[in-house]
């Protein structure tokens, strides 16, 4: 079975793992200081891949996620002796490596744009996508995503470039067989190196509509501009699942098999069915971002439906994926934060993602519990909270740096960090959450060992359920004669559920309850009923 399949992928945004430098961000010094802590050794937390965010030279406009050279490491994380060594010792200790590849658009300081603005008969021109104006104004009507038209006027060559986000990331030209090239050696640079595969940003968004007809609007919808239009034409072009497929033959070709996991950009609150599409039969994604999760409320129904949903669209040929936290939403217990409930709701989605069938991505924190924290406005860095505060606060409020323990510099850096540190650090910290068994830390440590040890988790089929009274998750995965029953109750009050007689719960494998195996389970099991605890989260095996 693919390893990609079985791991559990850890995100690490690189500017707030750890500083190694006193600089105040993080770099991948830092990083390769604390792999024994992600794995390796008998107290790490058991991971199996980081996917790093970029990493790549970049003038730091949406903080990396505008390369201006993909074959070199900004100057801020180290250089690439500081990469190779990561990537050496990260495979020492068992733990492969996923790089962000955000090949939508470059910065407008990349040489490929240098080059193509210089001229209109520049080589480089059709490396991007140029327009003339349109009655003296930008060639149609589609918009960047961070705000505005989505058009540059450039002045020199009197006419408009188009960039989906900022106009210092301006999109090539996927249309272009030179750009394709360009991209897959650059891809085969890393590859090569003995990077694992890649994390494609935004993938659904490389081809735009050749006729550059106008996108339609929605009457009423979203509170931003982008929001109220149908972005038919300026992304989910048919010739994108072409240029997947050549992708995945690359990455199919190396001996060792490389993954690719892709970021399907659609309009809130989404749905399952379009990262779906990306996969083709197994012949394109290997696997697509569901991101549903991060939009669901905290009810046992929606989770079902969602996992139902994704499964029935992707069908035998393809893989799920989920994942409750990233680097541009908020932080899952802070949305799921209800009182002295928190940590139980914490503990309770802990074991739903580490035993789905799928593969689970967890973010740099969810570990020990970091919540979302506020970041006053003479503080924001990030582009998204700058123009929109204080309607949005931006996505600094996902990024704060890592507390690895209770000092006054949470032992992230020596030096003035480049976002605030996290208040809580006092109480919730790495050190802290190591020298107790009962915290969130242990409590991910045993889910990611139970799931090593079962194949049932890993790889096994899925039957899943919901109660009657539609408060209680529960599903069956099972590999050859291996079974193990997951029993989820969403509600803060005791519930009994009713579950199928042929269910044969021998043994407790873990109960974020702290239940014994002698937890009246003869008595509720002899009558096909199971009362859980509030919020309880429940493992059986057979």
């Amino acid at each position: 079975m693919a390893w990609w399949k079985e791991a559990v992928i850890y995100q690490i945004y690189p500017r707030s793992f750890q500083d190694s430098n006193g600089d105040g961000i993080g770099d991948l010094d830092g990083i390769t200081e604390r792999l024994d802590y992600l794995a390796g050794s008998k107290d790490s937390l058991g991971i199996d891949a980081i996917w790093l965010s970029p990493v790549y030279p970049s003038p730091m406009f949406d903080f990396g996620y505008d390369i201006s050279d993909y074959e070199e490491i900004d100057p801020v994380f180290g250089d690439i002796q500081s990469f190779k060594r990561l990537l050496k010792e990260a495979h020492k200790r068992g733990i492969r490596i996923i790089m962000d590849l955000v090949v939508n658009h470059t910065s407008h300081l990349h040489p490929w744009f240098i080059e193509s603005r210089s001229s209109v008969n520049s080589p480089k021109r059709d490396w991007y996508i140029w327009k003339e104006p349109s009655h003296n104004g930008p060639p149609n009507n589609w918009l960047g995503a961070f705000g505005g038209s989505g058009w540059e006027y450039d002045k020199r060559t009197g006419e408009y470039y188009f960039h989906s986000f900022l106009k210092e990331q301006p999109d090539l030209n996927w249309r272009n067989p030179d750009v394709e090239d360009a991209i897959f050696r650059m891809m085969k640079y890393w590859l090569d190196m003995g990077v694992d595969g890649f994390r494609l940003d935004v993938v659904n968004l490389y081809v735009k509509d050749e006729f550059f007809r106008n996108n339609a609007s929605y009457f009423m919808k979203g509170p931003r501009p982008y929001d109220k239009q149908v972005h038919t034409y300026d992304r989910d072009r048919p010739e994108m699942h072409g240029i997947l497929r050549r992708m995945r033959k690359l990455l199919d070709s190396y001996s060792e098999k490389r993954m690719f996991v892709g970021e399907i950009m659609q309009d809130f609150p989404g749905n399952v069915l379009l990262p779906a599409t990306y996969c083709g039969r197994n012949d394109e994604l290997h696997l697509a971002f569901n991101f549903m999760f991060l939009f669901s409320s905290w009810k046992a129904e929606r989770f079902f439906q969602i996992v139902k949903d994704f499964e029935s669209a992707l069908g035998e040929d393809n893989w799920p994926n989920y994942t409750l936290s990233n680097h541009d939403f908020p932080r899952h217990i802070t949305r799921y934060e209800k009182g002295e409930h928190t940590l139980d709701r914490a503990r309770l989605a802990a074991c739903m993602m580490l035993t789905l069938r799928g593969t689970p991505f967890l973010y740099y924190g969810e570990e020990i519990g970091m919540k979302r924290q506020k970041v006053p406005f003479n503080k924001i860095q990030d582009p998204v909270g700058k123009r929109y505060w204080p309607f949005h606060p931006g996505r600094d409020p996902e990024r704060i740096p890592m507390p690895w323990d209770g000092s006054e510099s949470t032992g992230f850096t020596t030096g003035k960090p480049w976002l605030p540190l996290y208040a809580e650090a006092n109480t919730v910290n790495v050190e802290a959450q190591k020298q107790d068994p009962n915290s969130l830390f242990y409590t991910y440590k045993k889910l990611i060992q139970i799931r090593k040890d079962r194949k049932s988790l890993r790889k096994g089929k899925l039957k899943i359920l919901l109660s009657s009274d539609k408060q209680v998750l529960y599903y069956r995965r099972r590999e050859g004669k291996e079974e193990t029953y997951i029993f989820l109750n969403f509600s803060s009050k005791p519930v009994s559920v009713s579950y199928p007689r042929k269910w044969t719960l021998n043994q407790i494998l873990f109960s974020s309850k702290n239940r014994s195996a002698s937890f009246e389970l003869e008595k509720e099991l002899d009558t096909g009923d199971l009362v859980l605890l509030p919020n309880e989260a429940v493992i059986f095996g057979k």
